[in-house]
């Protein structure tokens, strides 16, 4: 399809007449599952000291009650998008979508939730603009990379566009009206990857701000406020503005057979996404051995770690000094993985790390043997493939090396909903009361039945006590 076609205007005709009807049931149940792995993130997510900033920051917005914010009560809509978007983020446990390298429920949700509550929608209207949200911002993705994520973080970027169709699904807008919120989110949409350089907070702000700015260019349709009609296409728009190598086909093609929201891959780690497949194969690779932590530091005496070009920009840090720092480093992510067997939040506490990098001695000596490296092939799969390759060298000499193309909760190596909610359990009940796990469990499956979200949630959150 060539870069004149006008693809903002195909997909608000696309995205403004859909219903609930016209969800596959397979998009139904995928949506729950997406809902029910960002509703862990989030609850968990509200008790970080940046998710806490953001929560004071909405109160001082002024007094509301249109929509639940985790943690703190009930604010404007706008302000819940923007404060349950940055909860939902910090733990780094939120989904994922490969082509589009893109973390969807933490900007798209959150929109779609609070303009639920406020205008006092129904669960199905809820998950029409959810799968909406994902359809919009995974195909934008796809169009852009991999060029845009060198300096673009599209969970900022894209995932704006997402939550202005999510929103603007919810609010009824028409066509004409959803090109004007698509308009105005790409004027809105940001993100750049500097953060990285130091650790900073800003990472989370990315999907909170893509929420609240994807609900304003939704409300701002409504009232009549134009936006550019050519925002994604245009001579100055989104497209050449962020991107080398655009495809605008990857808007269309299979637009409304093909749901996107059916490719979403779910984290089990809590670190980057690049680090997963090759903590899968250490994991493996200890698992098929048998081996404890003894047996790893005295059975290898290398890890040769090949991974492709993009994602090492991103976790090629070697010893990090930060817990942030650490969620972002591939050798650090694989050395806690093969001597402790997991990599959850618990490896990633502050008492692990200080200004000269890893304190603990174990993993830190096994740093020393472990190398990182970029592999041509792996990059040329790269985003349609995650993979990583792993060469461990034993002491005695022996060489054995393995490799994984997915990640385990991708749908090539999906994990059940009875995974997803287990991990939602491992998050929820250790910091709220016994009851809530079970009973957002129990609203989540019966979703598509709920009358009204706003008193859902708002009994969701009235039986929350945080742990202390």
């Amino acid at each position: 399809m060539p870069s004149s076609t006008p693809v903002s205007r195909l997909l608000a005709e696309f995205a403004a007449p859909a219903r609930y009807e016209d969800l596959p049931p397979e998009v139904v149940q995928e949506g729950k599952r997406a809902v029910l792995d960002w509703l862990g993130s989030a609850l968990a997510g509200v008790l970080e000291p940046a998710a806490r900033i953001v929560q004071q920051v909405v109160a001082g917005f002024g007094a509301a009650t249109e929509a639940t914010v985790f943690g703190a009560g009930r604010a404007s809509a706008a302000s819940a998008a923007l404060a349950n978007g940055v909860a939902s983020h910090i733990l780094e446990l939120d989904d994922v979508h490969k082509g589009a390298t893109l973390h969807a429920a933490a900007p798209i949700i959150p929109a779609a939730l609070a303009v639920a509550e406020r205008e006092r929608a129904g669960g199905r209207s809820f998950l029409l603009a959810v799968a909406l949200g994902y359809e919009a911002a995974l195909r934008i993705g796809e169009a852009v990379n991999p060029t845009h994520y060198r300096c673009w973080h599209p969970t900022g970027t894209v995932a704006t566009f997402g939550a202005a169709v999510a929103a603007g699904s919810i609010l009824g807008l028409d066509a004409a009206q959803m090109l004007d919120a698509l308009g105005s989110a790409g004027t809105q949409a940001a993100g750049l990857w500097e953060f990285n350089a130091d650790g900073a907070m800003s990472k989370h702000l990315h999907p909170g701000k893509a929420a609240f700015n994807g609900l304003l260019a939704a409300d701002l349709a409504r009232r009549g406020f134009s936006g550019a009609t050519r925002i994604l296409e245009g001579e100055r728009g989104f497209f050449r503005a962020t991107s080398e190598t655009f495809d605008a086909s990857r808007i269309t093609d299979g637009l409304g057979r093909h749901w996107k929201i059916i490719e979403n891959c779910y984290k089990l780690y809590s670190c980057c996404g690049h680090t997963h497949s090759a903590i899968d194969t250490g994991l493996d690779f200890r698992q098929q051995h048998d081996w404890t932590a003894a047996d790893v530091l005295s059975g290898l005496a290398d890890v040769h770690i090949e991974t492709y070009a993009s994602g090492y920009e991103i976790v090629k840090a070697m010893n990090p000094a930060t817990p942030y720092q650490a969620k972002f480093s591939l050798a650090y992510c694989v050395a806690v993985g093969l001597l402790e067997g997991r990599v959850g939040l618990e490896q990633f506490t502050p008492e692990r790390f200080d200004a000269q990098g890893v304190r603990d001695e174990p993993i830190a000596a096994l740093l020393q043997r472990i190398h990182v490296t970029v592999a041509p092939d792996l990059t040329t799969s790269y985003p349609a493939e995650w993979g990583a390759r792993l060469t461990f060298t034993l002491t005695d000499g022996a060489t054995q090396t393995m490799s994984a193309s997915f990640p385990r909760g991708n749908p090539e190596n999906p994990v059940s909903t009875a995974v997803l909610e287990d991990k939602f359990r491992a998050l929820v009940t250790p910091r709220y009361d016994g009851a809530l796990a079970g009973q957002a469990i129990a609203l989540v499956r019966a979703l598509d039945s709920c009358a009204d979200m706003a008193a859902a949630f708002s009994d969701l959150t009235g039986s929350a006590r945080v742990s202390t």
